[in-house]
């Protein structure tokens, strides 16, 4: 597969004239397709998009919503409940009804999940280990503000 620099050192693709932000945007979801398909090539049982929802649920403090979810995973509420869906017909979720508030669900990850996830932590380390590899942690610092920055402007557009 040739990549985005190959592309480019080829003279395949042209960028002049173009605004370095919009190149940015463009060049991050390009990064997004790539990175998915590789990811989902990583598990056998579950794809990137849910591996994801799994990593946003274990993030929260307390068993999350579908509603909650959707906003973490910047997804709407339809497409995190067909991952879910997945998830729980595989067992790596239960949804629940929240004890305090019966129109609400929960979710909750399973033993299954918390086994799953550690089996493949070394593997998923090392492949972010390879992604990061000669990027130095300041680096990785600005992009994480940058990237904060634009969501946060985002939502006042």
């Amino acid at each position: 597969m040739t990549n985005l620099e190959d592309l480019i050192g080829m003279g395949e693709l042209s960028f002049d004239g173009i605004d370095a932000s919009f190149f940015l945007i463009g060049l991050l979801s390009a990064f997004d397709n790539r990175y998915q398909a590789k990811a989902d090539s990583f598990f056998a049982e579950i794809s990137w998009k849910q591996f994801f929802a799994i990593i946003c649920i274990n993030l929260c403090k307390e068993s999350p919503t579908i509603k909650e979810l959707s906003e973490i995973m910047g997804s709407s509420h339809q497409n995190v409940k067909q991952i879910l869906n997945k998830l729980e017909s595989k067992d790596f979720i239960q949804v629940i009804t929240d004890e305090e508030d019966k129109r609400k669900q929960r979710i909750i990850l399973t033993d299954k999940t918390r086994a799953f996830c550690m089996e493949h932590d070394e593997g998923s380390k090392r492949v972010v280990g390879k992604i990061f590899e000669g990027i130095n942690e300041e680096d990785i610092i600005t992009v994480v503000k940058t990237i904060l920055q634009m969501e946060k402007n985002l939502e006042e557009v």
